[in-house]
This record gives structure tokens, C-alpha cells and sequence, in this order.
């Protein structure tokens, strides 16, 4: 009878000569560290010294007033308006975003193009604060170029209820960076997508419709749904843009700068700690709901 006989890990694969043998060691974890460290001060610290502020009360002591506080009356309403443009900022990105990617994805030459549309998307995808309020403020405010030519045609762009402070104004003003963003977070699985897909969906019978209601949307489904949730986030925490087009205190970070600029009595400041700590409570979500669906995207990329 033979015997078996146990053979070392790599005997069956002799290493070359002259190439030497990679070892792994075991403190490549040491990259880690600035990363780590970055995380604990930057959003660890000042997450939890937001969270001890909230839950106090006027005299010092541990309370809830100020933190339930923060979620009625007015405060109520500055989660409800600035929650109701961040949804439409984010489907207008979405659609548009959409189909932007996908466009550039189906053009006859698509390298050229693909280069030319990610490479201003990833410049427009960072534009905020002053100067894309500024370059809105010059074109659609009430004096803006394209509101006195717009006027000049006999169409008031301020008879109705438009305002760059407004839903309406606020979604057209954070469009300018939510698409390029959804477009770079769309257009990886986009490509991600096999031809022989649809191929065989051809060879059963199928037309594109039947391709993209039962192969191309489900697959694309959770890149889109996460990239919606990204988008809500980026427009939601948004404040240096909204600060200069508008005063209007019903947006959340303009309201948490109202309360603590100084401007309120001793102890309301916990008002504003408590609307920073629902509002990291809300972005936390967004952002573990976006982490999940984009770990679903994941496995069609491959």
C-alpha cells in the first residue's frame, strides 16, 4: 500500500533561479496608520464632540431638550426644505448623469470622447462655494445675462416662483456639479456591462427594451440608486454655494451657522450642535445605504 505523504506548500511549483521568492510581511498594515489617524481626528473626534455639545442642557448639565429641539418647529422645516432640494438636485443628476454616461459610452469613437467627458467631469464634480455662485448669480439672478435676455423676449423668469434661494433655483444650481459626479460613479458600470448580454438576449427573442427592463436596468440598479444616495449627501451638506445666493435660514448648514455664530443666547448653541448631530445621523445613513448598494454594483464590474 502507499503511503500518503505530505508535501510542503509551493513543492509542486519549483521557484526559477535568479527570481526571488516575494514574502509578505506582516506589518504592511503600517500603510494604514495615516489613514487611520486622518479618520480619527477629522470625523471620529469631531463627531463625538458634536454628539457631547447636543446632549446638554443650558446650565451644562446631560439633557435632550436642545437635541429634540432641533427637530421641531422652524428647525423642522429647515430639514423638510433643504431634505425636499437635495432629492431633486439628486434625480436631476441621476437622469441627466445617466445619460450623459451612457452616451459617451456609445459613441462610434468612445476613448476620445469618454477622456472628454470625465475629464470635465472631474473638474466640474469639485466646482463650489464662491465661484459657481458667482458665475449663477451673473447668469440667472435678477440682473444675470441670460434673466435680461430672457426678459427681452418677453419672459419674466421671476414671475413665478423661481429664486436661486428656492427649490427651483437651488436644484438648477447644484445640477452643475451632482451630474458630472453621477456620471463619473455611472459610467464604471456602464462599461461594466457585456456585450454577449445582449447578444443572447437577441438570440432568445429579446428587442432593447426587453434588454434593458430585464438585463440593463437591474444591473445598472444599484449604481444608480447609490449614486442618488451620493448625490442627496453632497447636496444636503452643501453650504459655501447656498451661503452666498441666499440668507435663507430654512437650509440646514445655513442654520446650524446661525446658531453658532454668536448670534443667540447661552445655551441655544446647543440647538445648532444638535442640528450638526442630525444632520451627521442623516448623512450617515445616506452614505451606509450608498456603501451597501455599492458593494451590489461591485460584483458586475468584475
Amino acid at each position: 500500500m502507499a503511503s500518503a505523504v505530505s508535501l510542503p506548500p509551493n513543492a509542486g511549483t519549483p521557484a526559477r533561479a535568479g527570481v526571488p521568492v516575494r514574502r509578505t510581511s506582516g506589518r504592511t498594515w503600517i500603510g494604514l496608520v495615516p489613514f487611520v489617524a486622518f479618520l480619527v481626528l477629522f470625523l471620529l473626534v469631531p463627531a463625538i464632540s458634536v454628539f457631547r455639545q447636543a446632549l446638554r442642557d443650558p446650565d451644562g448639565s446631560f439633557g435632550t431638550r436642545a437635541f429634540f429641539e432641533a427637530i421641531r418647529g422652524q428647525n423642522f422645516e429647515a430639514f423638510r426644505f433643504s431634505i425636499t432640494f437635495s432629492i431633486g438636485a439628486a434625480l436631476v443628476g441621476v437622469v441627466f448623469g445617466t445619460l450623459v454616461a451612457y452616451a459617451a459610452h456609445s459613441v462610434e469613437r468612445p476613448r476620445a470622447v469618454k477622456q472628454l467627458v470625465t475629464s470635465f467631469s472631474g473638474v466640474a464634480a469639485n466646482m463650489g462655494g464662491v465661484p459657481l455662485a458667482f458665475m449663477f448669480l451673473s447668469l440667472l439672478g435678477r440682473q444675470g445675462i441670460l434673466t435680461k435676455i430672457l426678459d427681452h423676449f418677453g419672459w419674466d423668469l421671476y414671475a413665478g416662483d423661481f429664486g436661486l434661494g428656492e427649490v427651483s433655483g437651488l436644484v438648477t444650481i447644484y445640477s452643475y456639479f451632482n451630474i458630472p459626479l453621477m456620471i463619473l460613479v455611472i459610467l464604471p458600470a456602464i462599461e461594466g456591462s457585456k456585450s454577449s448580454w445582449r447578444e443572447a438576449c437577441s438570440s432568445l427573442g429579446g428587442n432593447t427594451f426587453t434588454y434593458w427592463r430585464r438585463i440593463g436596468l437591474p444591473v445598472l440598479m444599484p449604481s444608480i440608486l447609490g449614486g442618488f444616495l451620493l448625490l442627496f449627501a453632497n447636496s444636503f451638506s452643501a453650504y459655501a454655494t447656498a451661503a452666498q445666493v441666499t440668507d435663507n435660514s430654512k437650509i440646514v448648514p445655513l442654520r446650524i451657522g446661525f446658531f453658532l455664530g454668536g448670534d443667540v443666547s447661552i445655551g441655544e448653541d446647543a440647538v445648532g450642535y444638535a442640528l450638526s448631530a442630525w444632520m451627521i445621523i442623516v448623512m450617515a445613513v445616506a452614505m451606509l445605504l450608498y456603501w451597501q448598494l455599492r458593494r451590489r454594483s461591485e460584483r458586475w464590474l468584475q
